[in-house]
């Protein structure tokens, strides 16, 4: 794999783990403009624990080119790099511009709509009833009410194993789903408990968060596996079926998208701030504060020709 092209794999990563940190966009979304989306479930398709035989029998370079590690470890360095980097910016943007944010990535999820859909080289009734059931269930999760989290290591594995499958989906967010199982609080107050308690030399603690971490981590481990398997599968055998229903999950994403929310129900997150959870899509004259649509309406179209230009670049770096 040549330095420009890993550069290139970097530069989509980052794009990936932007997207990522917001509750309601999805990382696969931007795999899948960028062009990268059948390589990447591919890849991970293809990992399993040769990987670690190979390394010892035919050497670190040629178990690169096997297994296309070299594709692998440059998007996920490209998406750790954005989250550590990005997630308070974009916390802070989603606090203090809030509509303006949603607007943006509003014409992000919107242009990739029109991408996708394109792509559907055969329409028909089964394509169509496709996009409805993927637009149905993608709704319904940005609607639906909260499940418990108990304190079970069955399920946290499942919140792993449900969150993994969401993030490499176009459409459907792995962030949001975690919300609406009830463990955003749980993994992420594992992760600073997690630090803390190494820091103060409470080793129950750490031990304790250690192992919600483990447990998250086989779920993801898990889903990762299984999904990218049937991913793999049905782009091989049923691609327009596929695309129509990525093309659903897309459309249904919106309403979680919509700049102008009236908020129903509150959550306390990992550093005890009261933040929106449940949110209702109401038009911008029904607003409580100014509905800036002036500002919605640039951004949103900025988004959108991002999007496009995106496209243009991921085509230019392919061709």
């Amino acid at each position: 794999m040549s330095l420009n092209k890993n550069i290139t794999t970097v530069l989509k990563g980052l794009l990936m783990g932007a997207a990522d940190v917001v509750p309601g966009v999805s990382g696969g979304t931007i795999a899948f403009i960028t062009g990268i989306y059948e390589e990447l479930i591919k890849t991970i398709d293809g990992l399993d624990f040769n990987v670690f035989k190979d390394l010892f029998k035919v050497g670190i370079k040629n178990t690169f080119v096997k297994y296309n590690l070299g594709f692998l470890l440059s998007l996920l360095a490209g998406i750790a790099i954005s989250i550590l980097s990005l997630s308070k910016l974009i916390t802070y943007l989603l606090h203090t511009f809030p509509v303006l944010v949603w607007a943006f990535f509003f014409g992000l999820v919107l242009a990739s709509v029109l991408y996708i859909g394109k792509q559907i080289t055969k329409w028909n009734i089964t394509a169509l009833i496709a996009i409805i059931i993927g637009t149905a269930i993608s709704y319904y999760i940005t609607v639906a009410e909260p499940l418990g989290s108990p304190d079970s290591w069955w399920y946290i594995i499942f919140s792993g194993f449900i969150a993994i499958i969401a993030m490499i989906l176009p459409g459907v967010s792995g962030a949001f789903l975690l919300l609406l199982l009830g463990s955003y609080k749980t993994v992420l107050g594992s992760i600073s408990g997690f630090l803390e308690a190494i820091l103060a030399g409470d080793w129950t603690a750490a031990w304790d968060y250690f192992v919600n971490l483990f447990l998250f981590a086989i779920g993801c481990v898990v889903g990762l596996k299984v999904f990218s398997r049937i991913l793999t599968w049905l782009f091989e055998n049923q691609k327009n079926l596929t695309l129509a229903l990525l093309t659903g999950f897309m459309i249904g994403s919106l309403n979680k998208l919509w700049p102008w929310k009236q908020v129903i129900k509150t959550r306390i997150d990992s550093h005890g701030v009261e933040v929106p959870f449940l949110e209702k899509s109401i038009s911008p004259s029904s607003f409580n504060g100014d509905p800036q649509i002036l500002y919605v309406i640039l951004l949103t179209i900025t988004g959108f020709l991002l999007i496009l230009a995106l496209e243009k670049w991921a085509h230019k770096k392919t061709d």
